[in-house]
């Protein structure tokens, strides 16, 4: 079962830092053999097959809902053809780089457009988030803790952009941020501090594999703003 939610620590959100000057030293990785520069519309994204049953329950979830899928009711969901997805990362910890890796498998497993932007310290996070937005992606997908106070911060403000948090959530996402999250993950930032659950050691390659199939097959079936809850995969 998801351990309750502490009580927020902090009333207000750090302002955000200037930009202008730290954009060009986030780094910022092409996909191999992609020839597409994303100067050009392209048909929106949709979902190639269906949710198995069980993913939620018989109802839509409410906004900043947890709903549970039964294990592989998100197998048979695919990214339509020129999906477009920006990997943000921050950190160098074992748990963002199996998250890294979980995405990159998956983007080429599914032919993925996938671009790469990278924070390397704390001053760079929001310009990361900012370059990431200005490239135009159907999906913008965060891996690393670190990131998630930064996206607590600017995703209220850019609502047409869609997020997907994987192995952390926000604490108060609005509808455009999905999170996957898991026992052993469960960072919320905020001032929350560490879950007492936290696992390093949960954040395995099956359980990275089934945390960025789940929550883009939500995303691409519209089921968004909520927290999909992987303990069982």
């Amino acid at each position: 079962m998801r351990p309750p939610l502490p009580a927020l620590a902090a009333a207000f959100r750090p302002a955000l830092p200037a930009v202008a000057v730290l954009a060009a030293a986030v780094t910022l990785t092409t996909a191999c053999g992609s020839a597409d520069d994303w100067s050009r519309p392209h048909p929106a994204p949709s979902a190639v097959g269906t949710l198995g049953a069980g993913f939620t329950g018989s109802a839509s979830p409410a906004p900043e809902a947890t709903v549970t899928p039964r294990p592989g009711s998100w197998t048979g969901v695919h990214p339509s053809a020129g999906y477009r997805v920006v990997l943000l990362t921050a950190g160098a910890d074992r748990p963002t780089r199996a998250l890294v890796t979980a995405v990159e498998e998956w983007a080429d497993d599914e032919h993925v457009d996938l671009r790469t932007v990278s924070a390397k310290d704390a001053s760079q996070l929001v310009p990361a988030i900012t370059k990431a937005m200005a490239m135009g992606p159907d999906l913008v997908v965060s891996a690393g803790n670190d990131l998630v106070d930064a996206l607590a911060t600017v995703t209220p403000n850019h609502l047409e952009q869609q997020f997907l948090v994987v192995g952390a959530e926000l604490a108060e996402p609005t509808h455009n941020v999905t999170a996957v999250d898991w026992s052993g993950a469960s960072f919320r930032g905020e001032g929350l501090g560490m879950s007492s659950t936290y696992d390093p050691g949960s954040f395995t390659a099956e359980r990275c594999a089934a945390a960025i199939r789940a929550g883009v097959a939500g995303v691409l079936n519209d089921l968004t703003g909520i927290v999909v809850w992987l303990d069982e995969i």
